[in-house]
């Protein structure tokens, strides 16, 4: 079984939370221990398994909290509507002690969403973020494919305050499915969005998103318990000022003038 065939068992929820972990290897470039662990007796089931203890101090996001993060950012998205991260919940125990466990998704690294290419390379369809120059100074292009899933992705970056949606954290699976993964550093009180998907800049939200942004205004309310219990009160309050701001101007985020618009590295 790969990803995709245990988005529909119905027991993956529980498995995450609570079944034995062997832990396979960490992954080398990421800031966090961050670990694939196989589920043990489900043969084909993997997951991306971070510990409290392995999370890394930030100057500006309060210590041992990058994994709550991840959490409230799931159920984000699943309260939006727009399940672009994947199942992720929480464990009381597991190899190196509490922490967030996440369903490992097999990329299609032929069907990738986002990419660098030379100018006169660029698919039909595919949308401009910005250009750059290689080491000899040959021209390339940042850019993304224009797909309602990435316009989702998007429009919940700009409301969970995303500081790094890196090329390499959009995921797309053998069914085609586009995932979002790599959550730690979100809902930060100071705007910190940091992205490759500006391709939609300052253009209108079309009426199915500003729909799922509307229910999910009424949804988090004042009190939303699944998202609002892995926050300090600041960050909910300034979360659902985020949704109130997409619903006012009725249109994608504009890049940030006063810090970088894009994380780096791009990849």
């Amino acid at each position: 079984m790969n990803s995709s065939t245990w988005l529909a068992d119905g027991r993956l929820p529980e498995l995450l939370a609570f079944a034995d972990l062997q832990v396979e290897g960490r992954l080398a470039d990421a800031s966090n221990a961050t670990l694939r662990c196989e589920v043990v007796g489900e043969p084909g089931l993997h997951c991306v398994y971070k510990p409290v203890s392995g999370e890394r101090p930030l100057w500006d996001f309060p210590e041992w909290t990058l994994t709550h993060r991840e959490l409230a950012a799931y159920a984000l998205s699943e309260a939006a509507g727009w399940q672009v991260v994947p199942p992720t919940m929480w464990r009381q125990d597991g190899p190196a002690g509490p922490g967030m466990c996440q369903l490992w998704i097999d990329e299609d690294h032929d069907a990738a969403k986002v990419a660098v290419v030379r100018p006169r390379q660029r698919p039909e369809g595919w949308l401009h973020v910005f250009d750059a120059e290689d080491g000899s100074g040959r021209p390339l292009q940042l850019i993304h494919a224009d797909e309602p899933a990435l316009q989702a992705m998007a429009v919940f970056d700009a409301i969970a305050n995303n500081a790094d949606r890196k090329g390499g954290h959009v995921l797309t699976d053998d069914t085609g499915r586009i995932w979002g993964i790599d959550h730690g550093v979100t809902f930060a009180t100071e705007e910190k969005l940091r992205t490759v998907l500006w391709g939609w800049a300052g253009e209108p939200l079309s009426d199915w998103l500003m729909d799922d942004v509307n229910r999910l205004h009424e949804t988090l309310g004042s009190s939303f318990d699944p998202v609002d219990r892995w926050l300090a009160q600041d960050e909910r309050e300034e979360l659902r000022d985020r949704v109130r701001g997409i619903l006012d101007s009725a249109a994608f985020p504009l890049p940030p003038a006063r810090w970088p618009a894009v994380p780096w590295p791009v990849f």
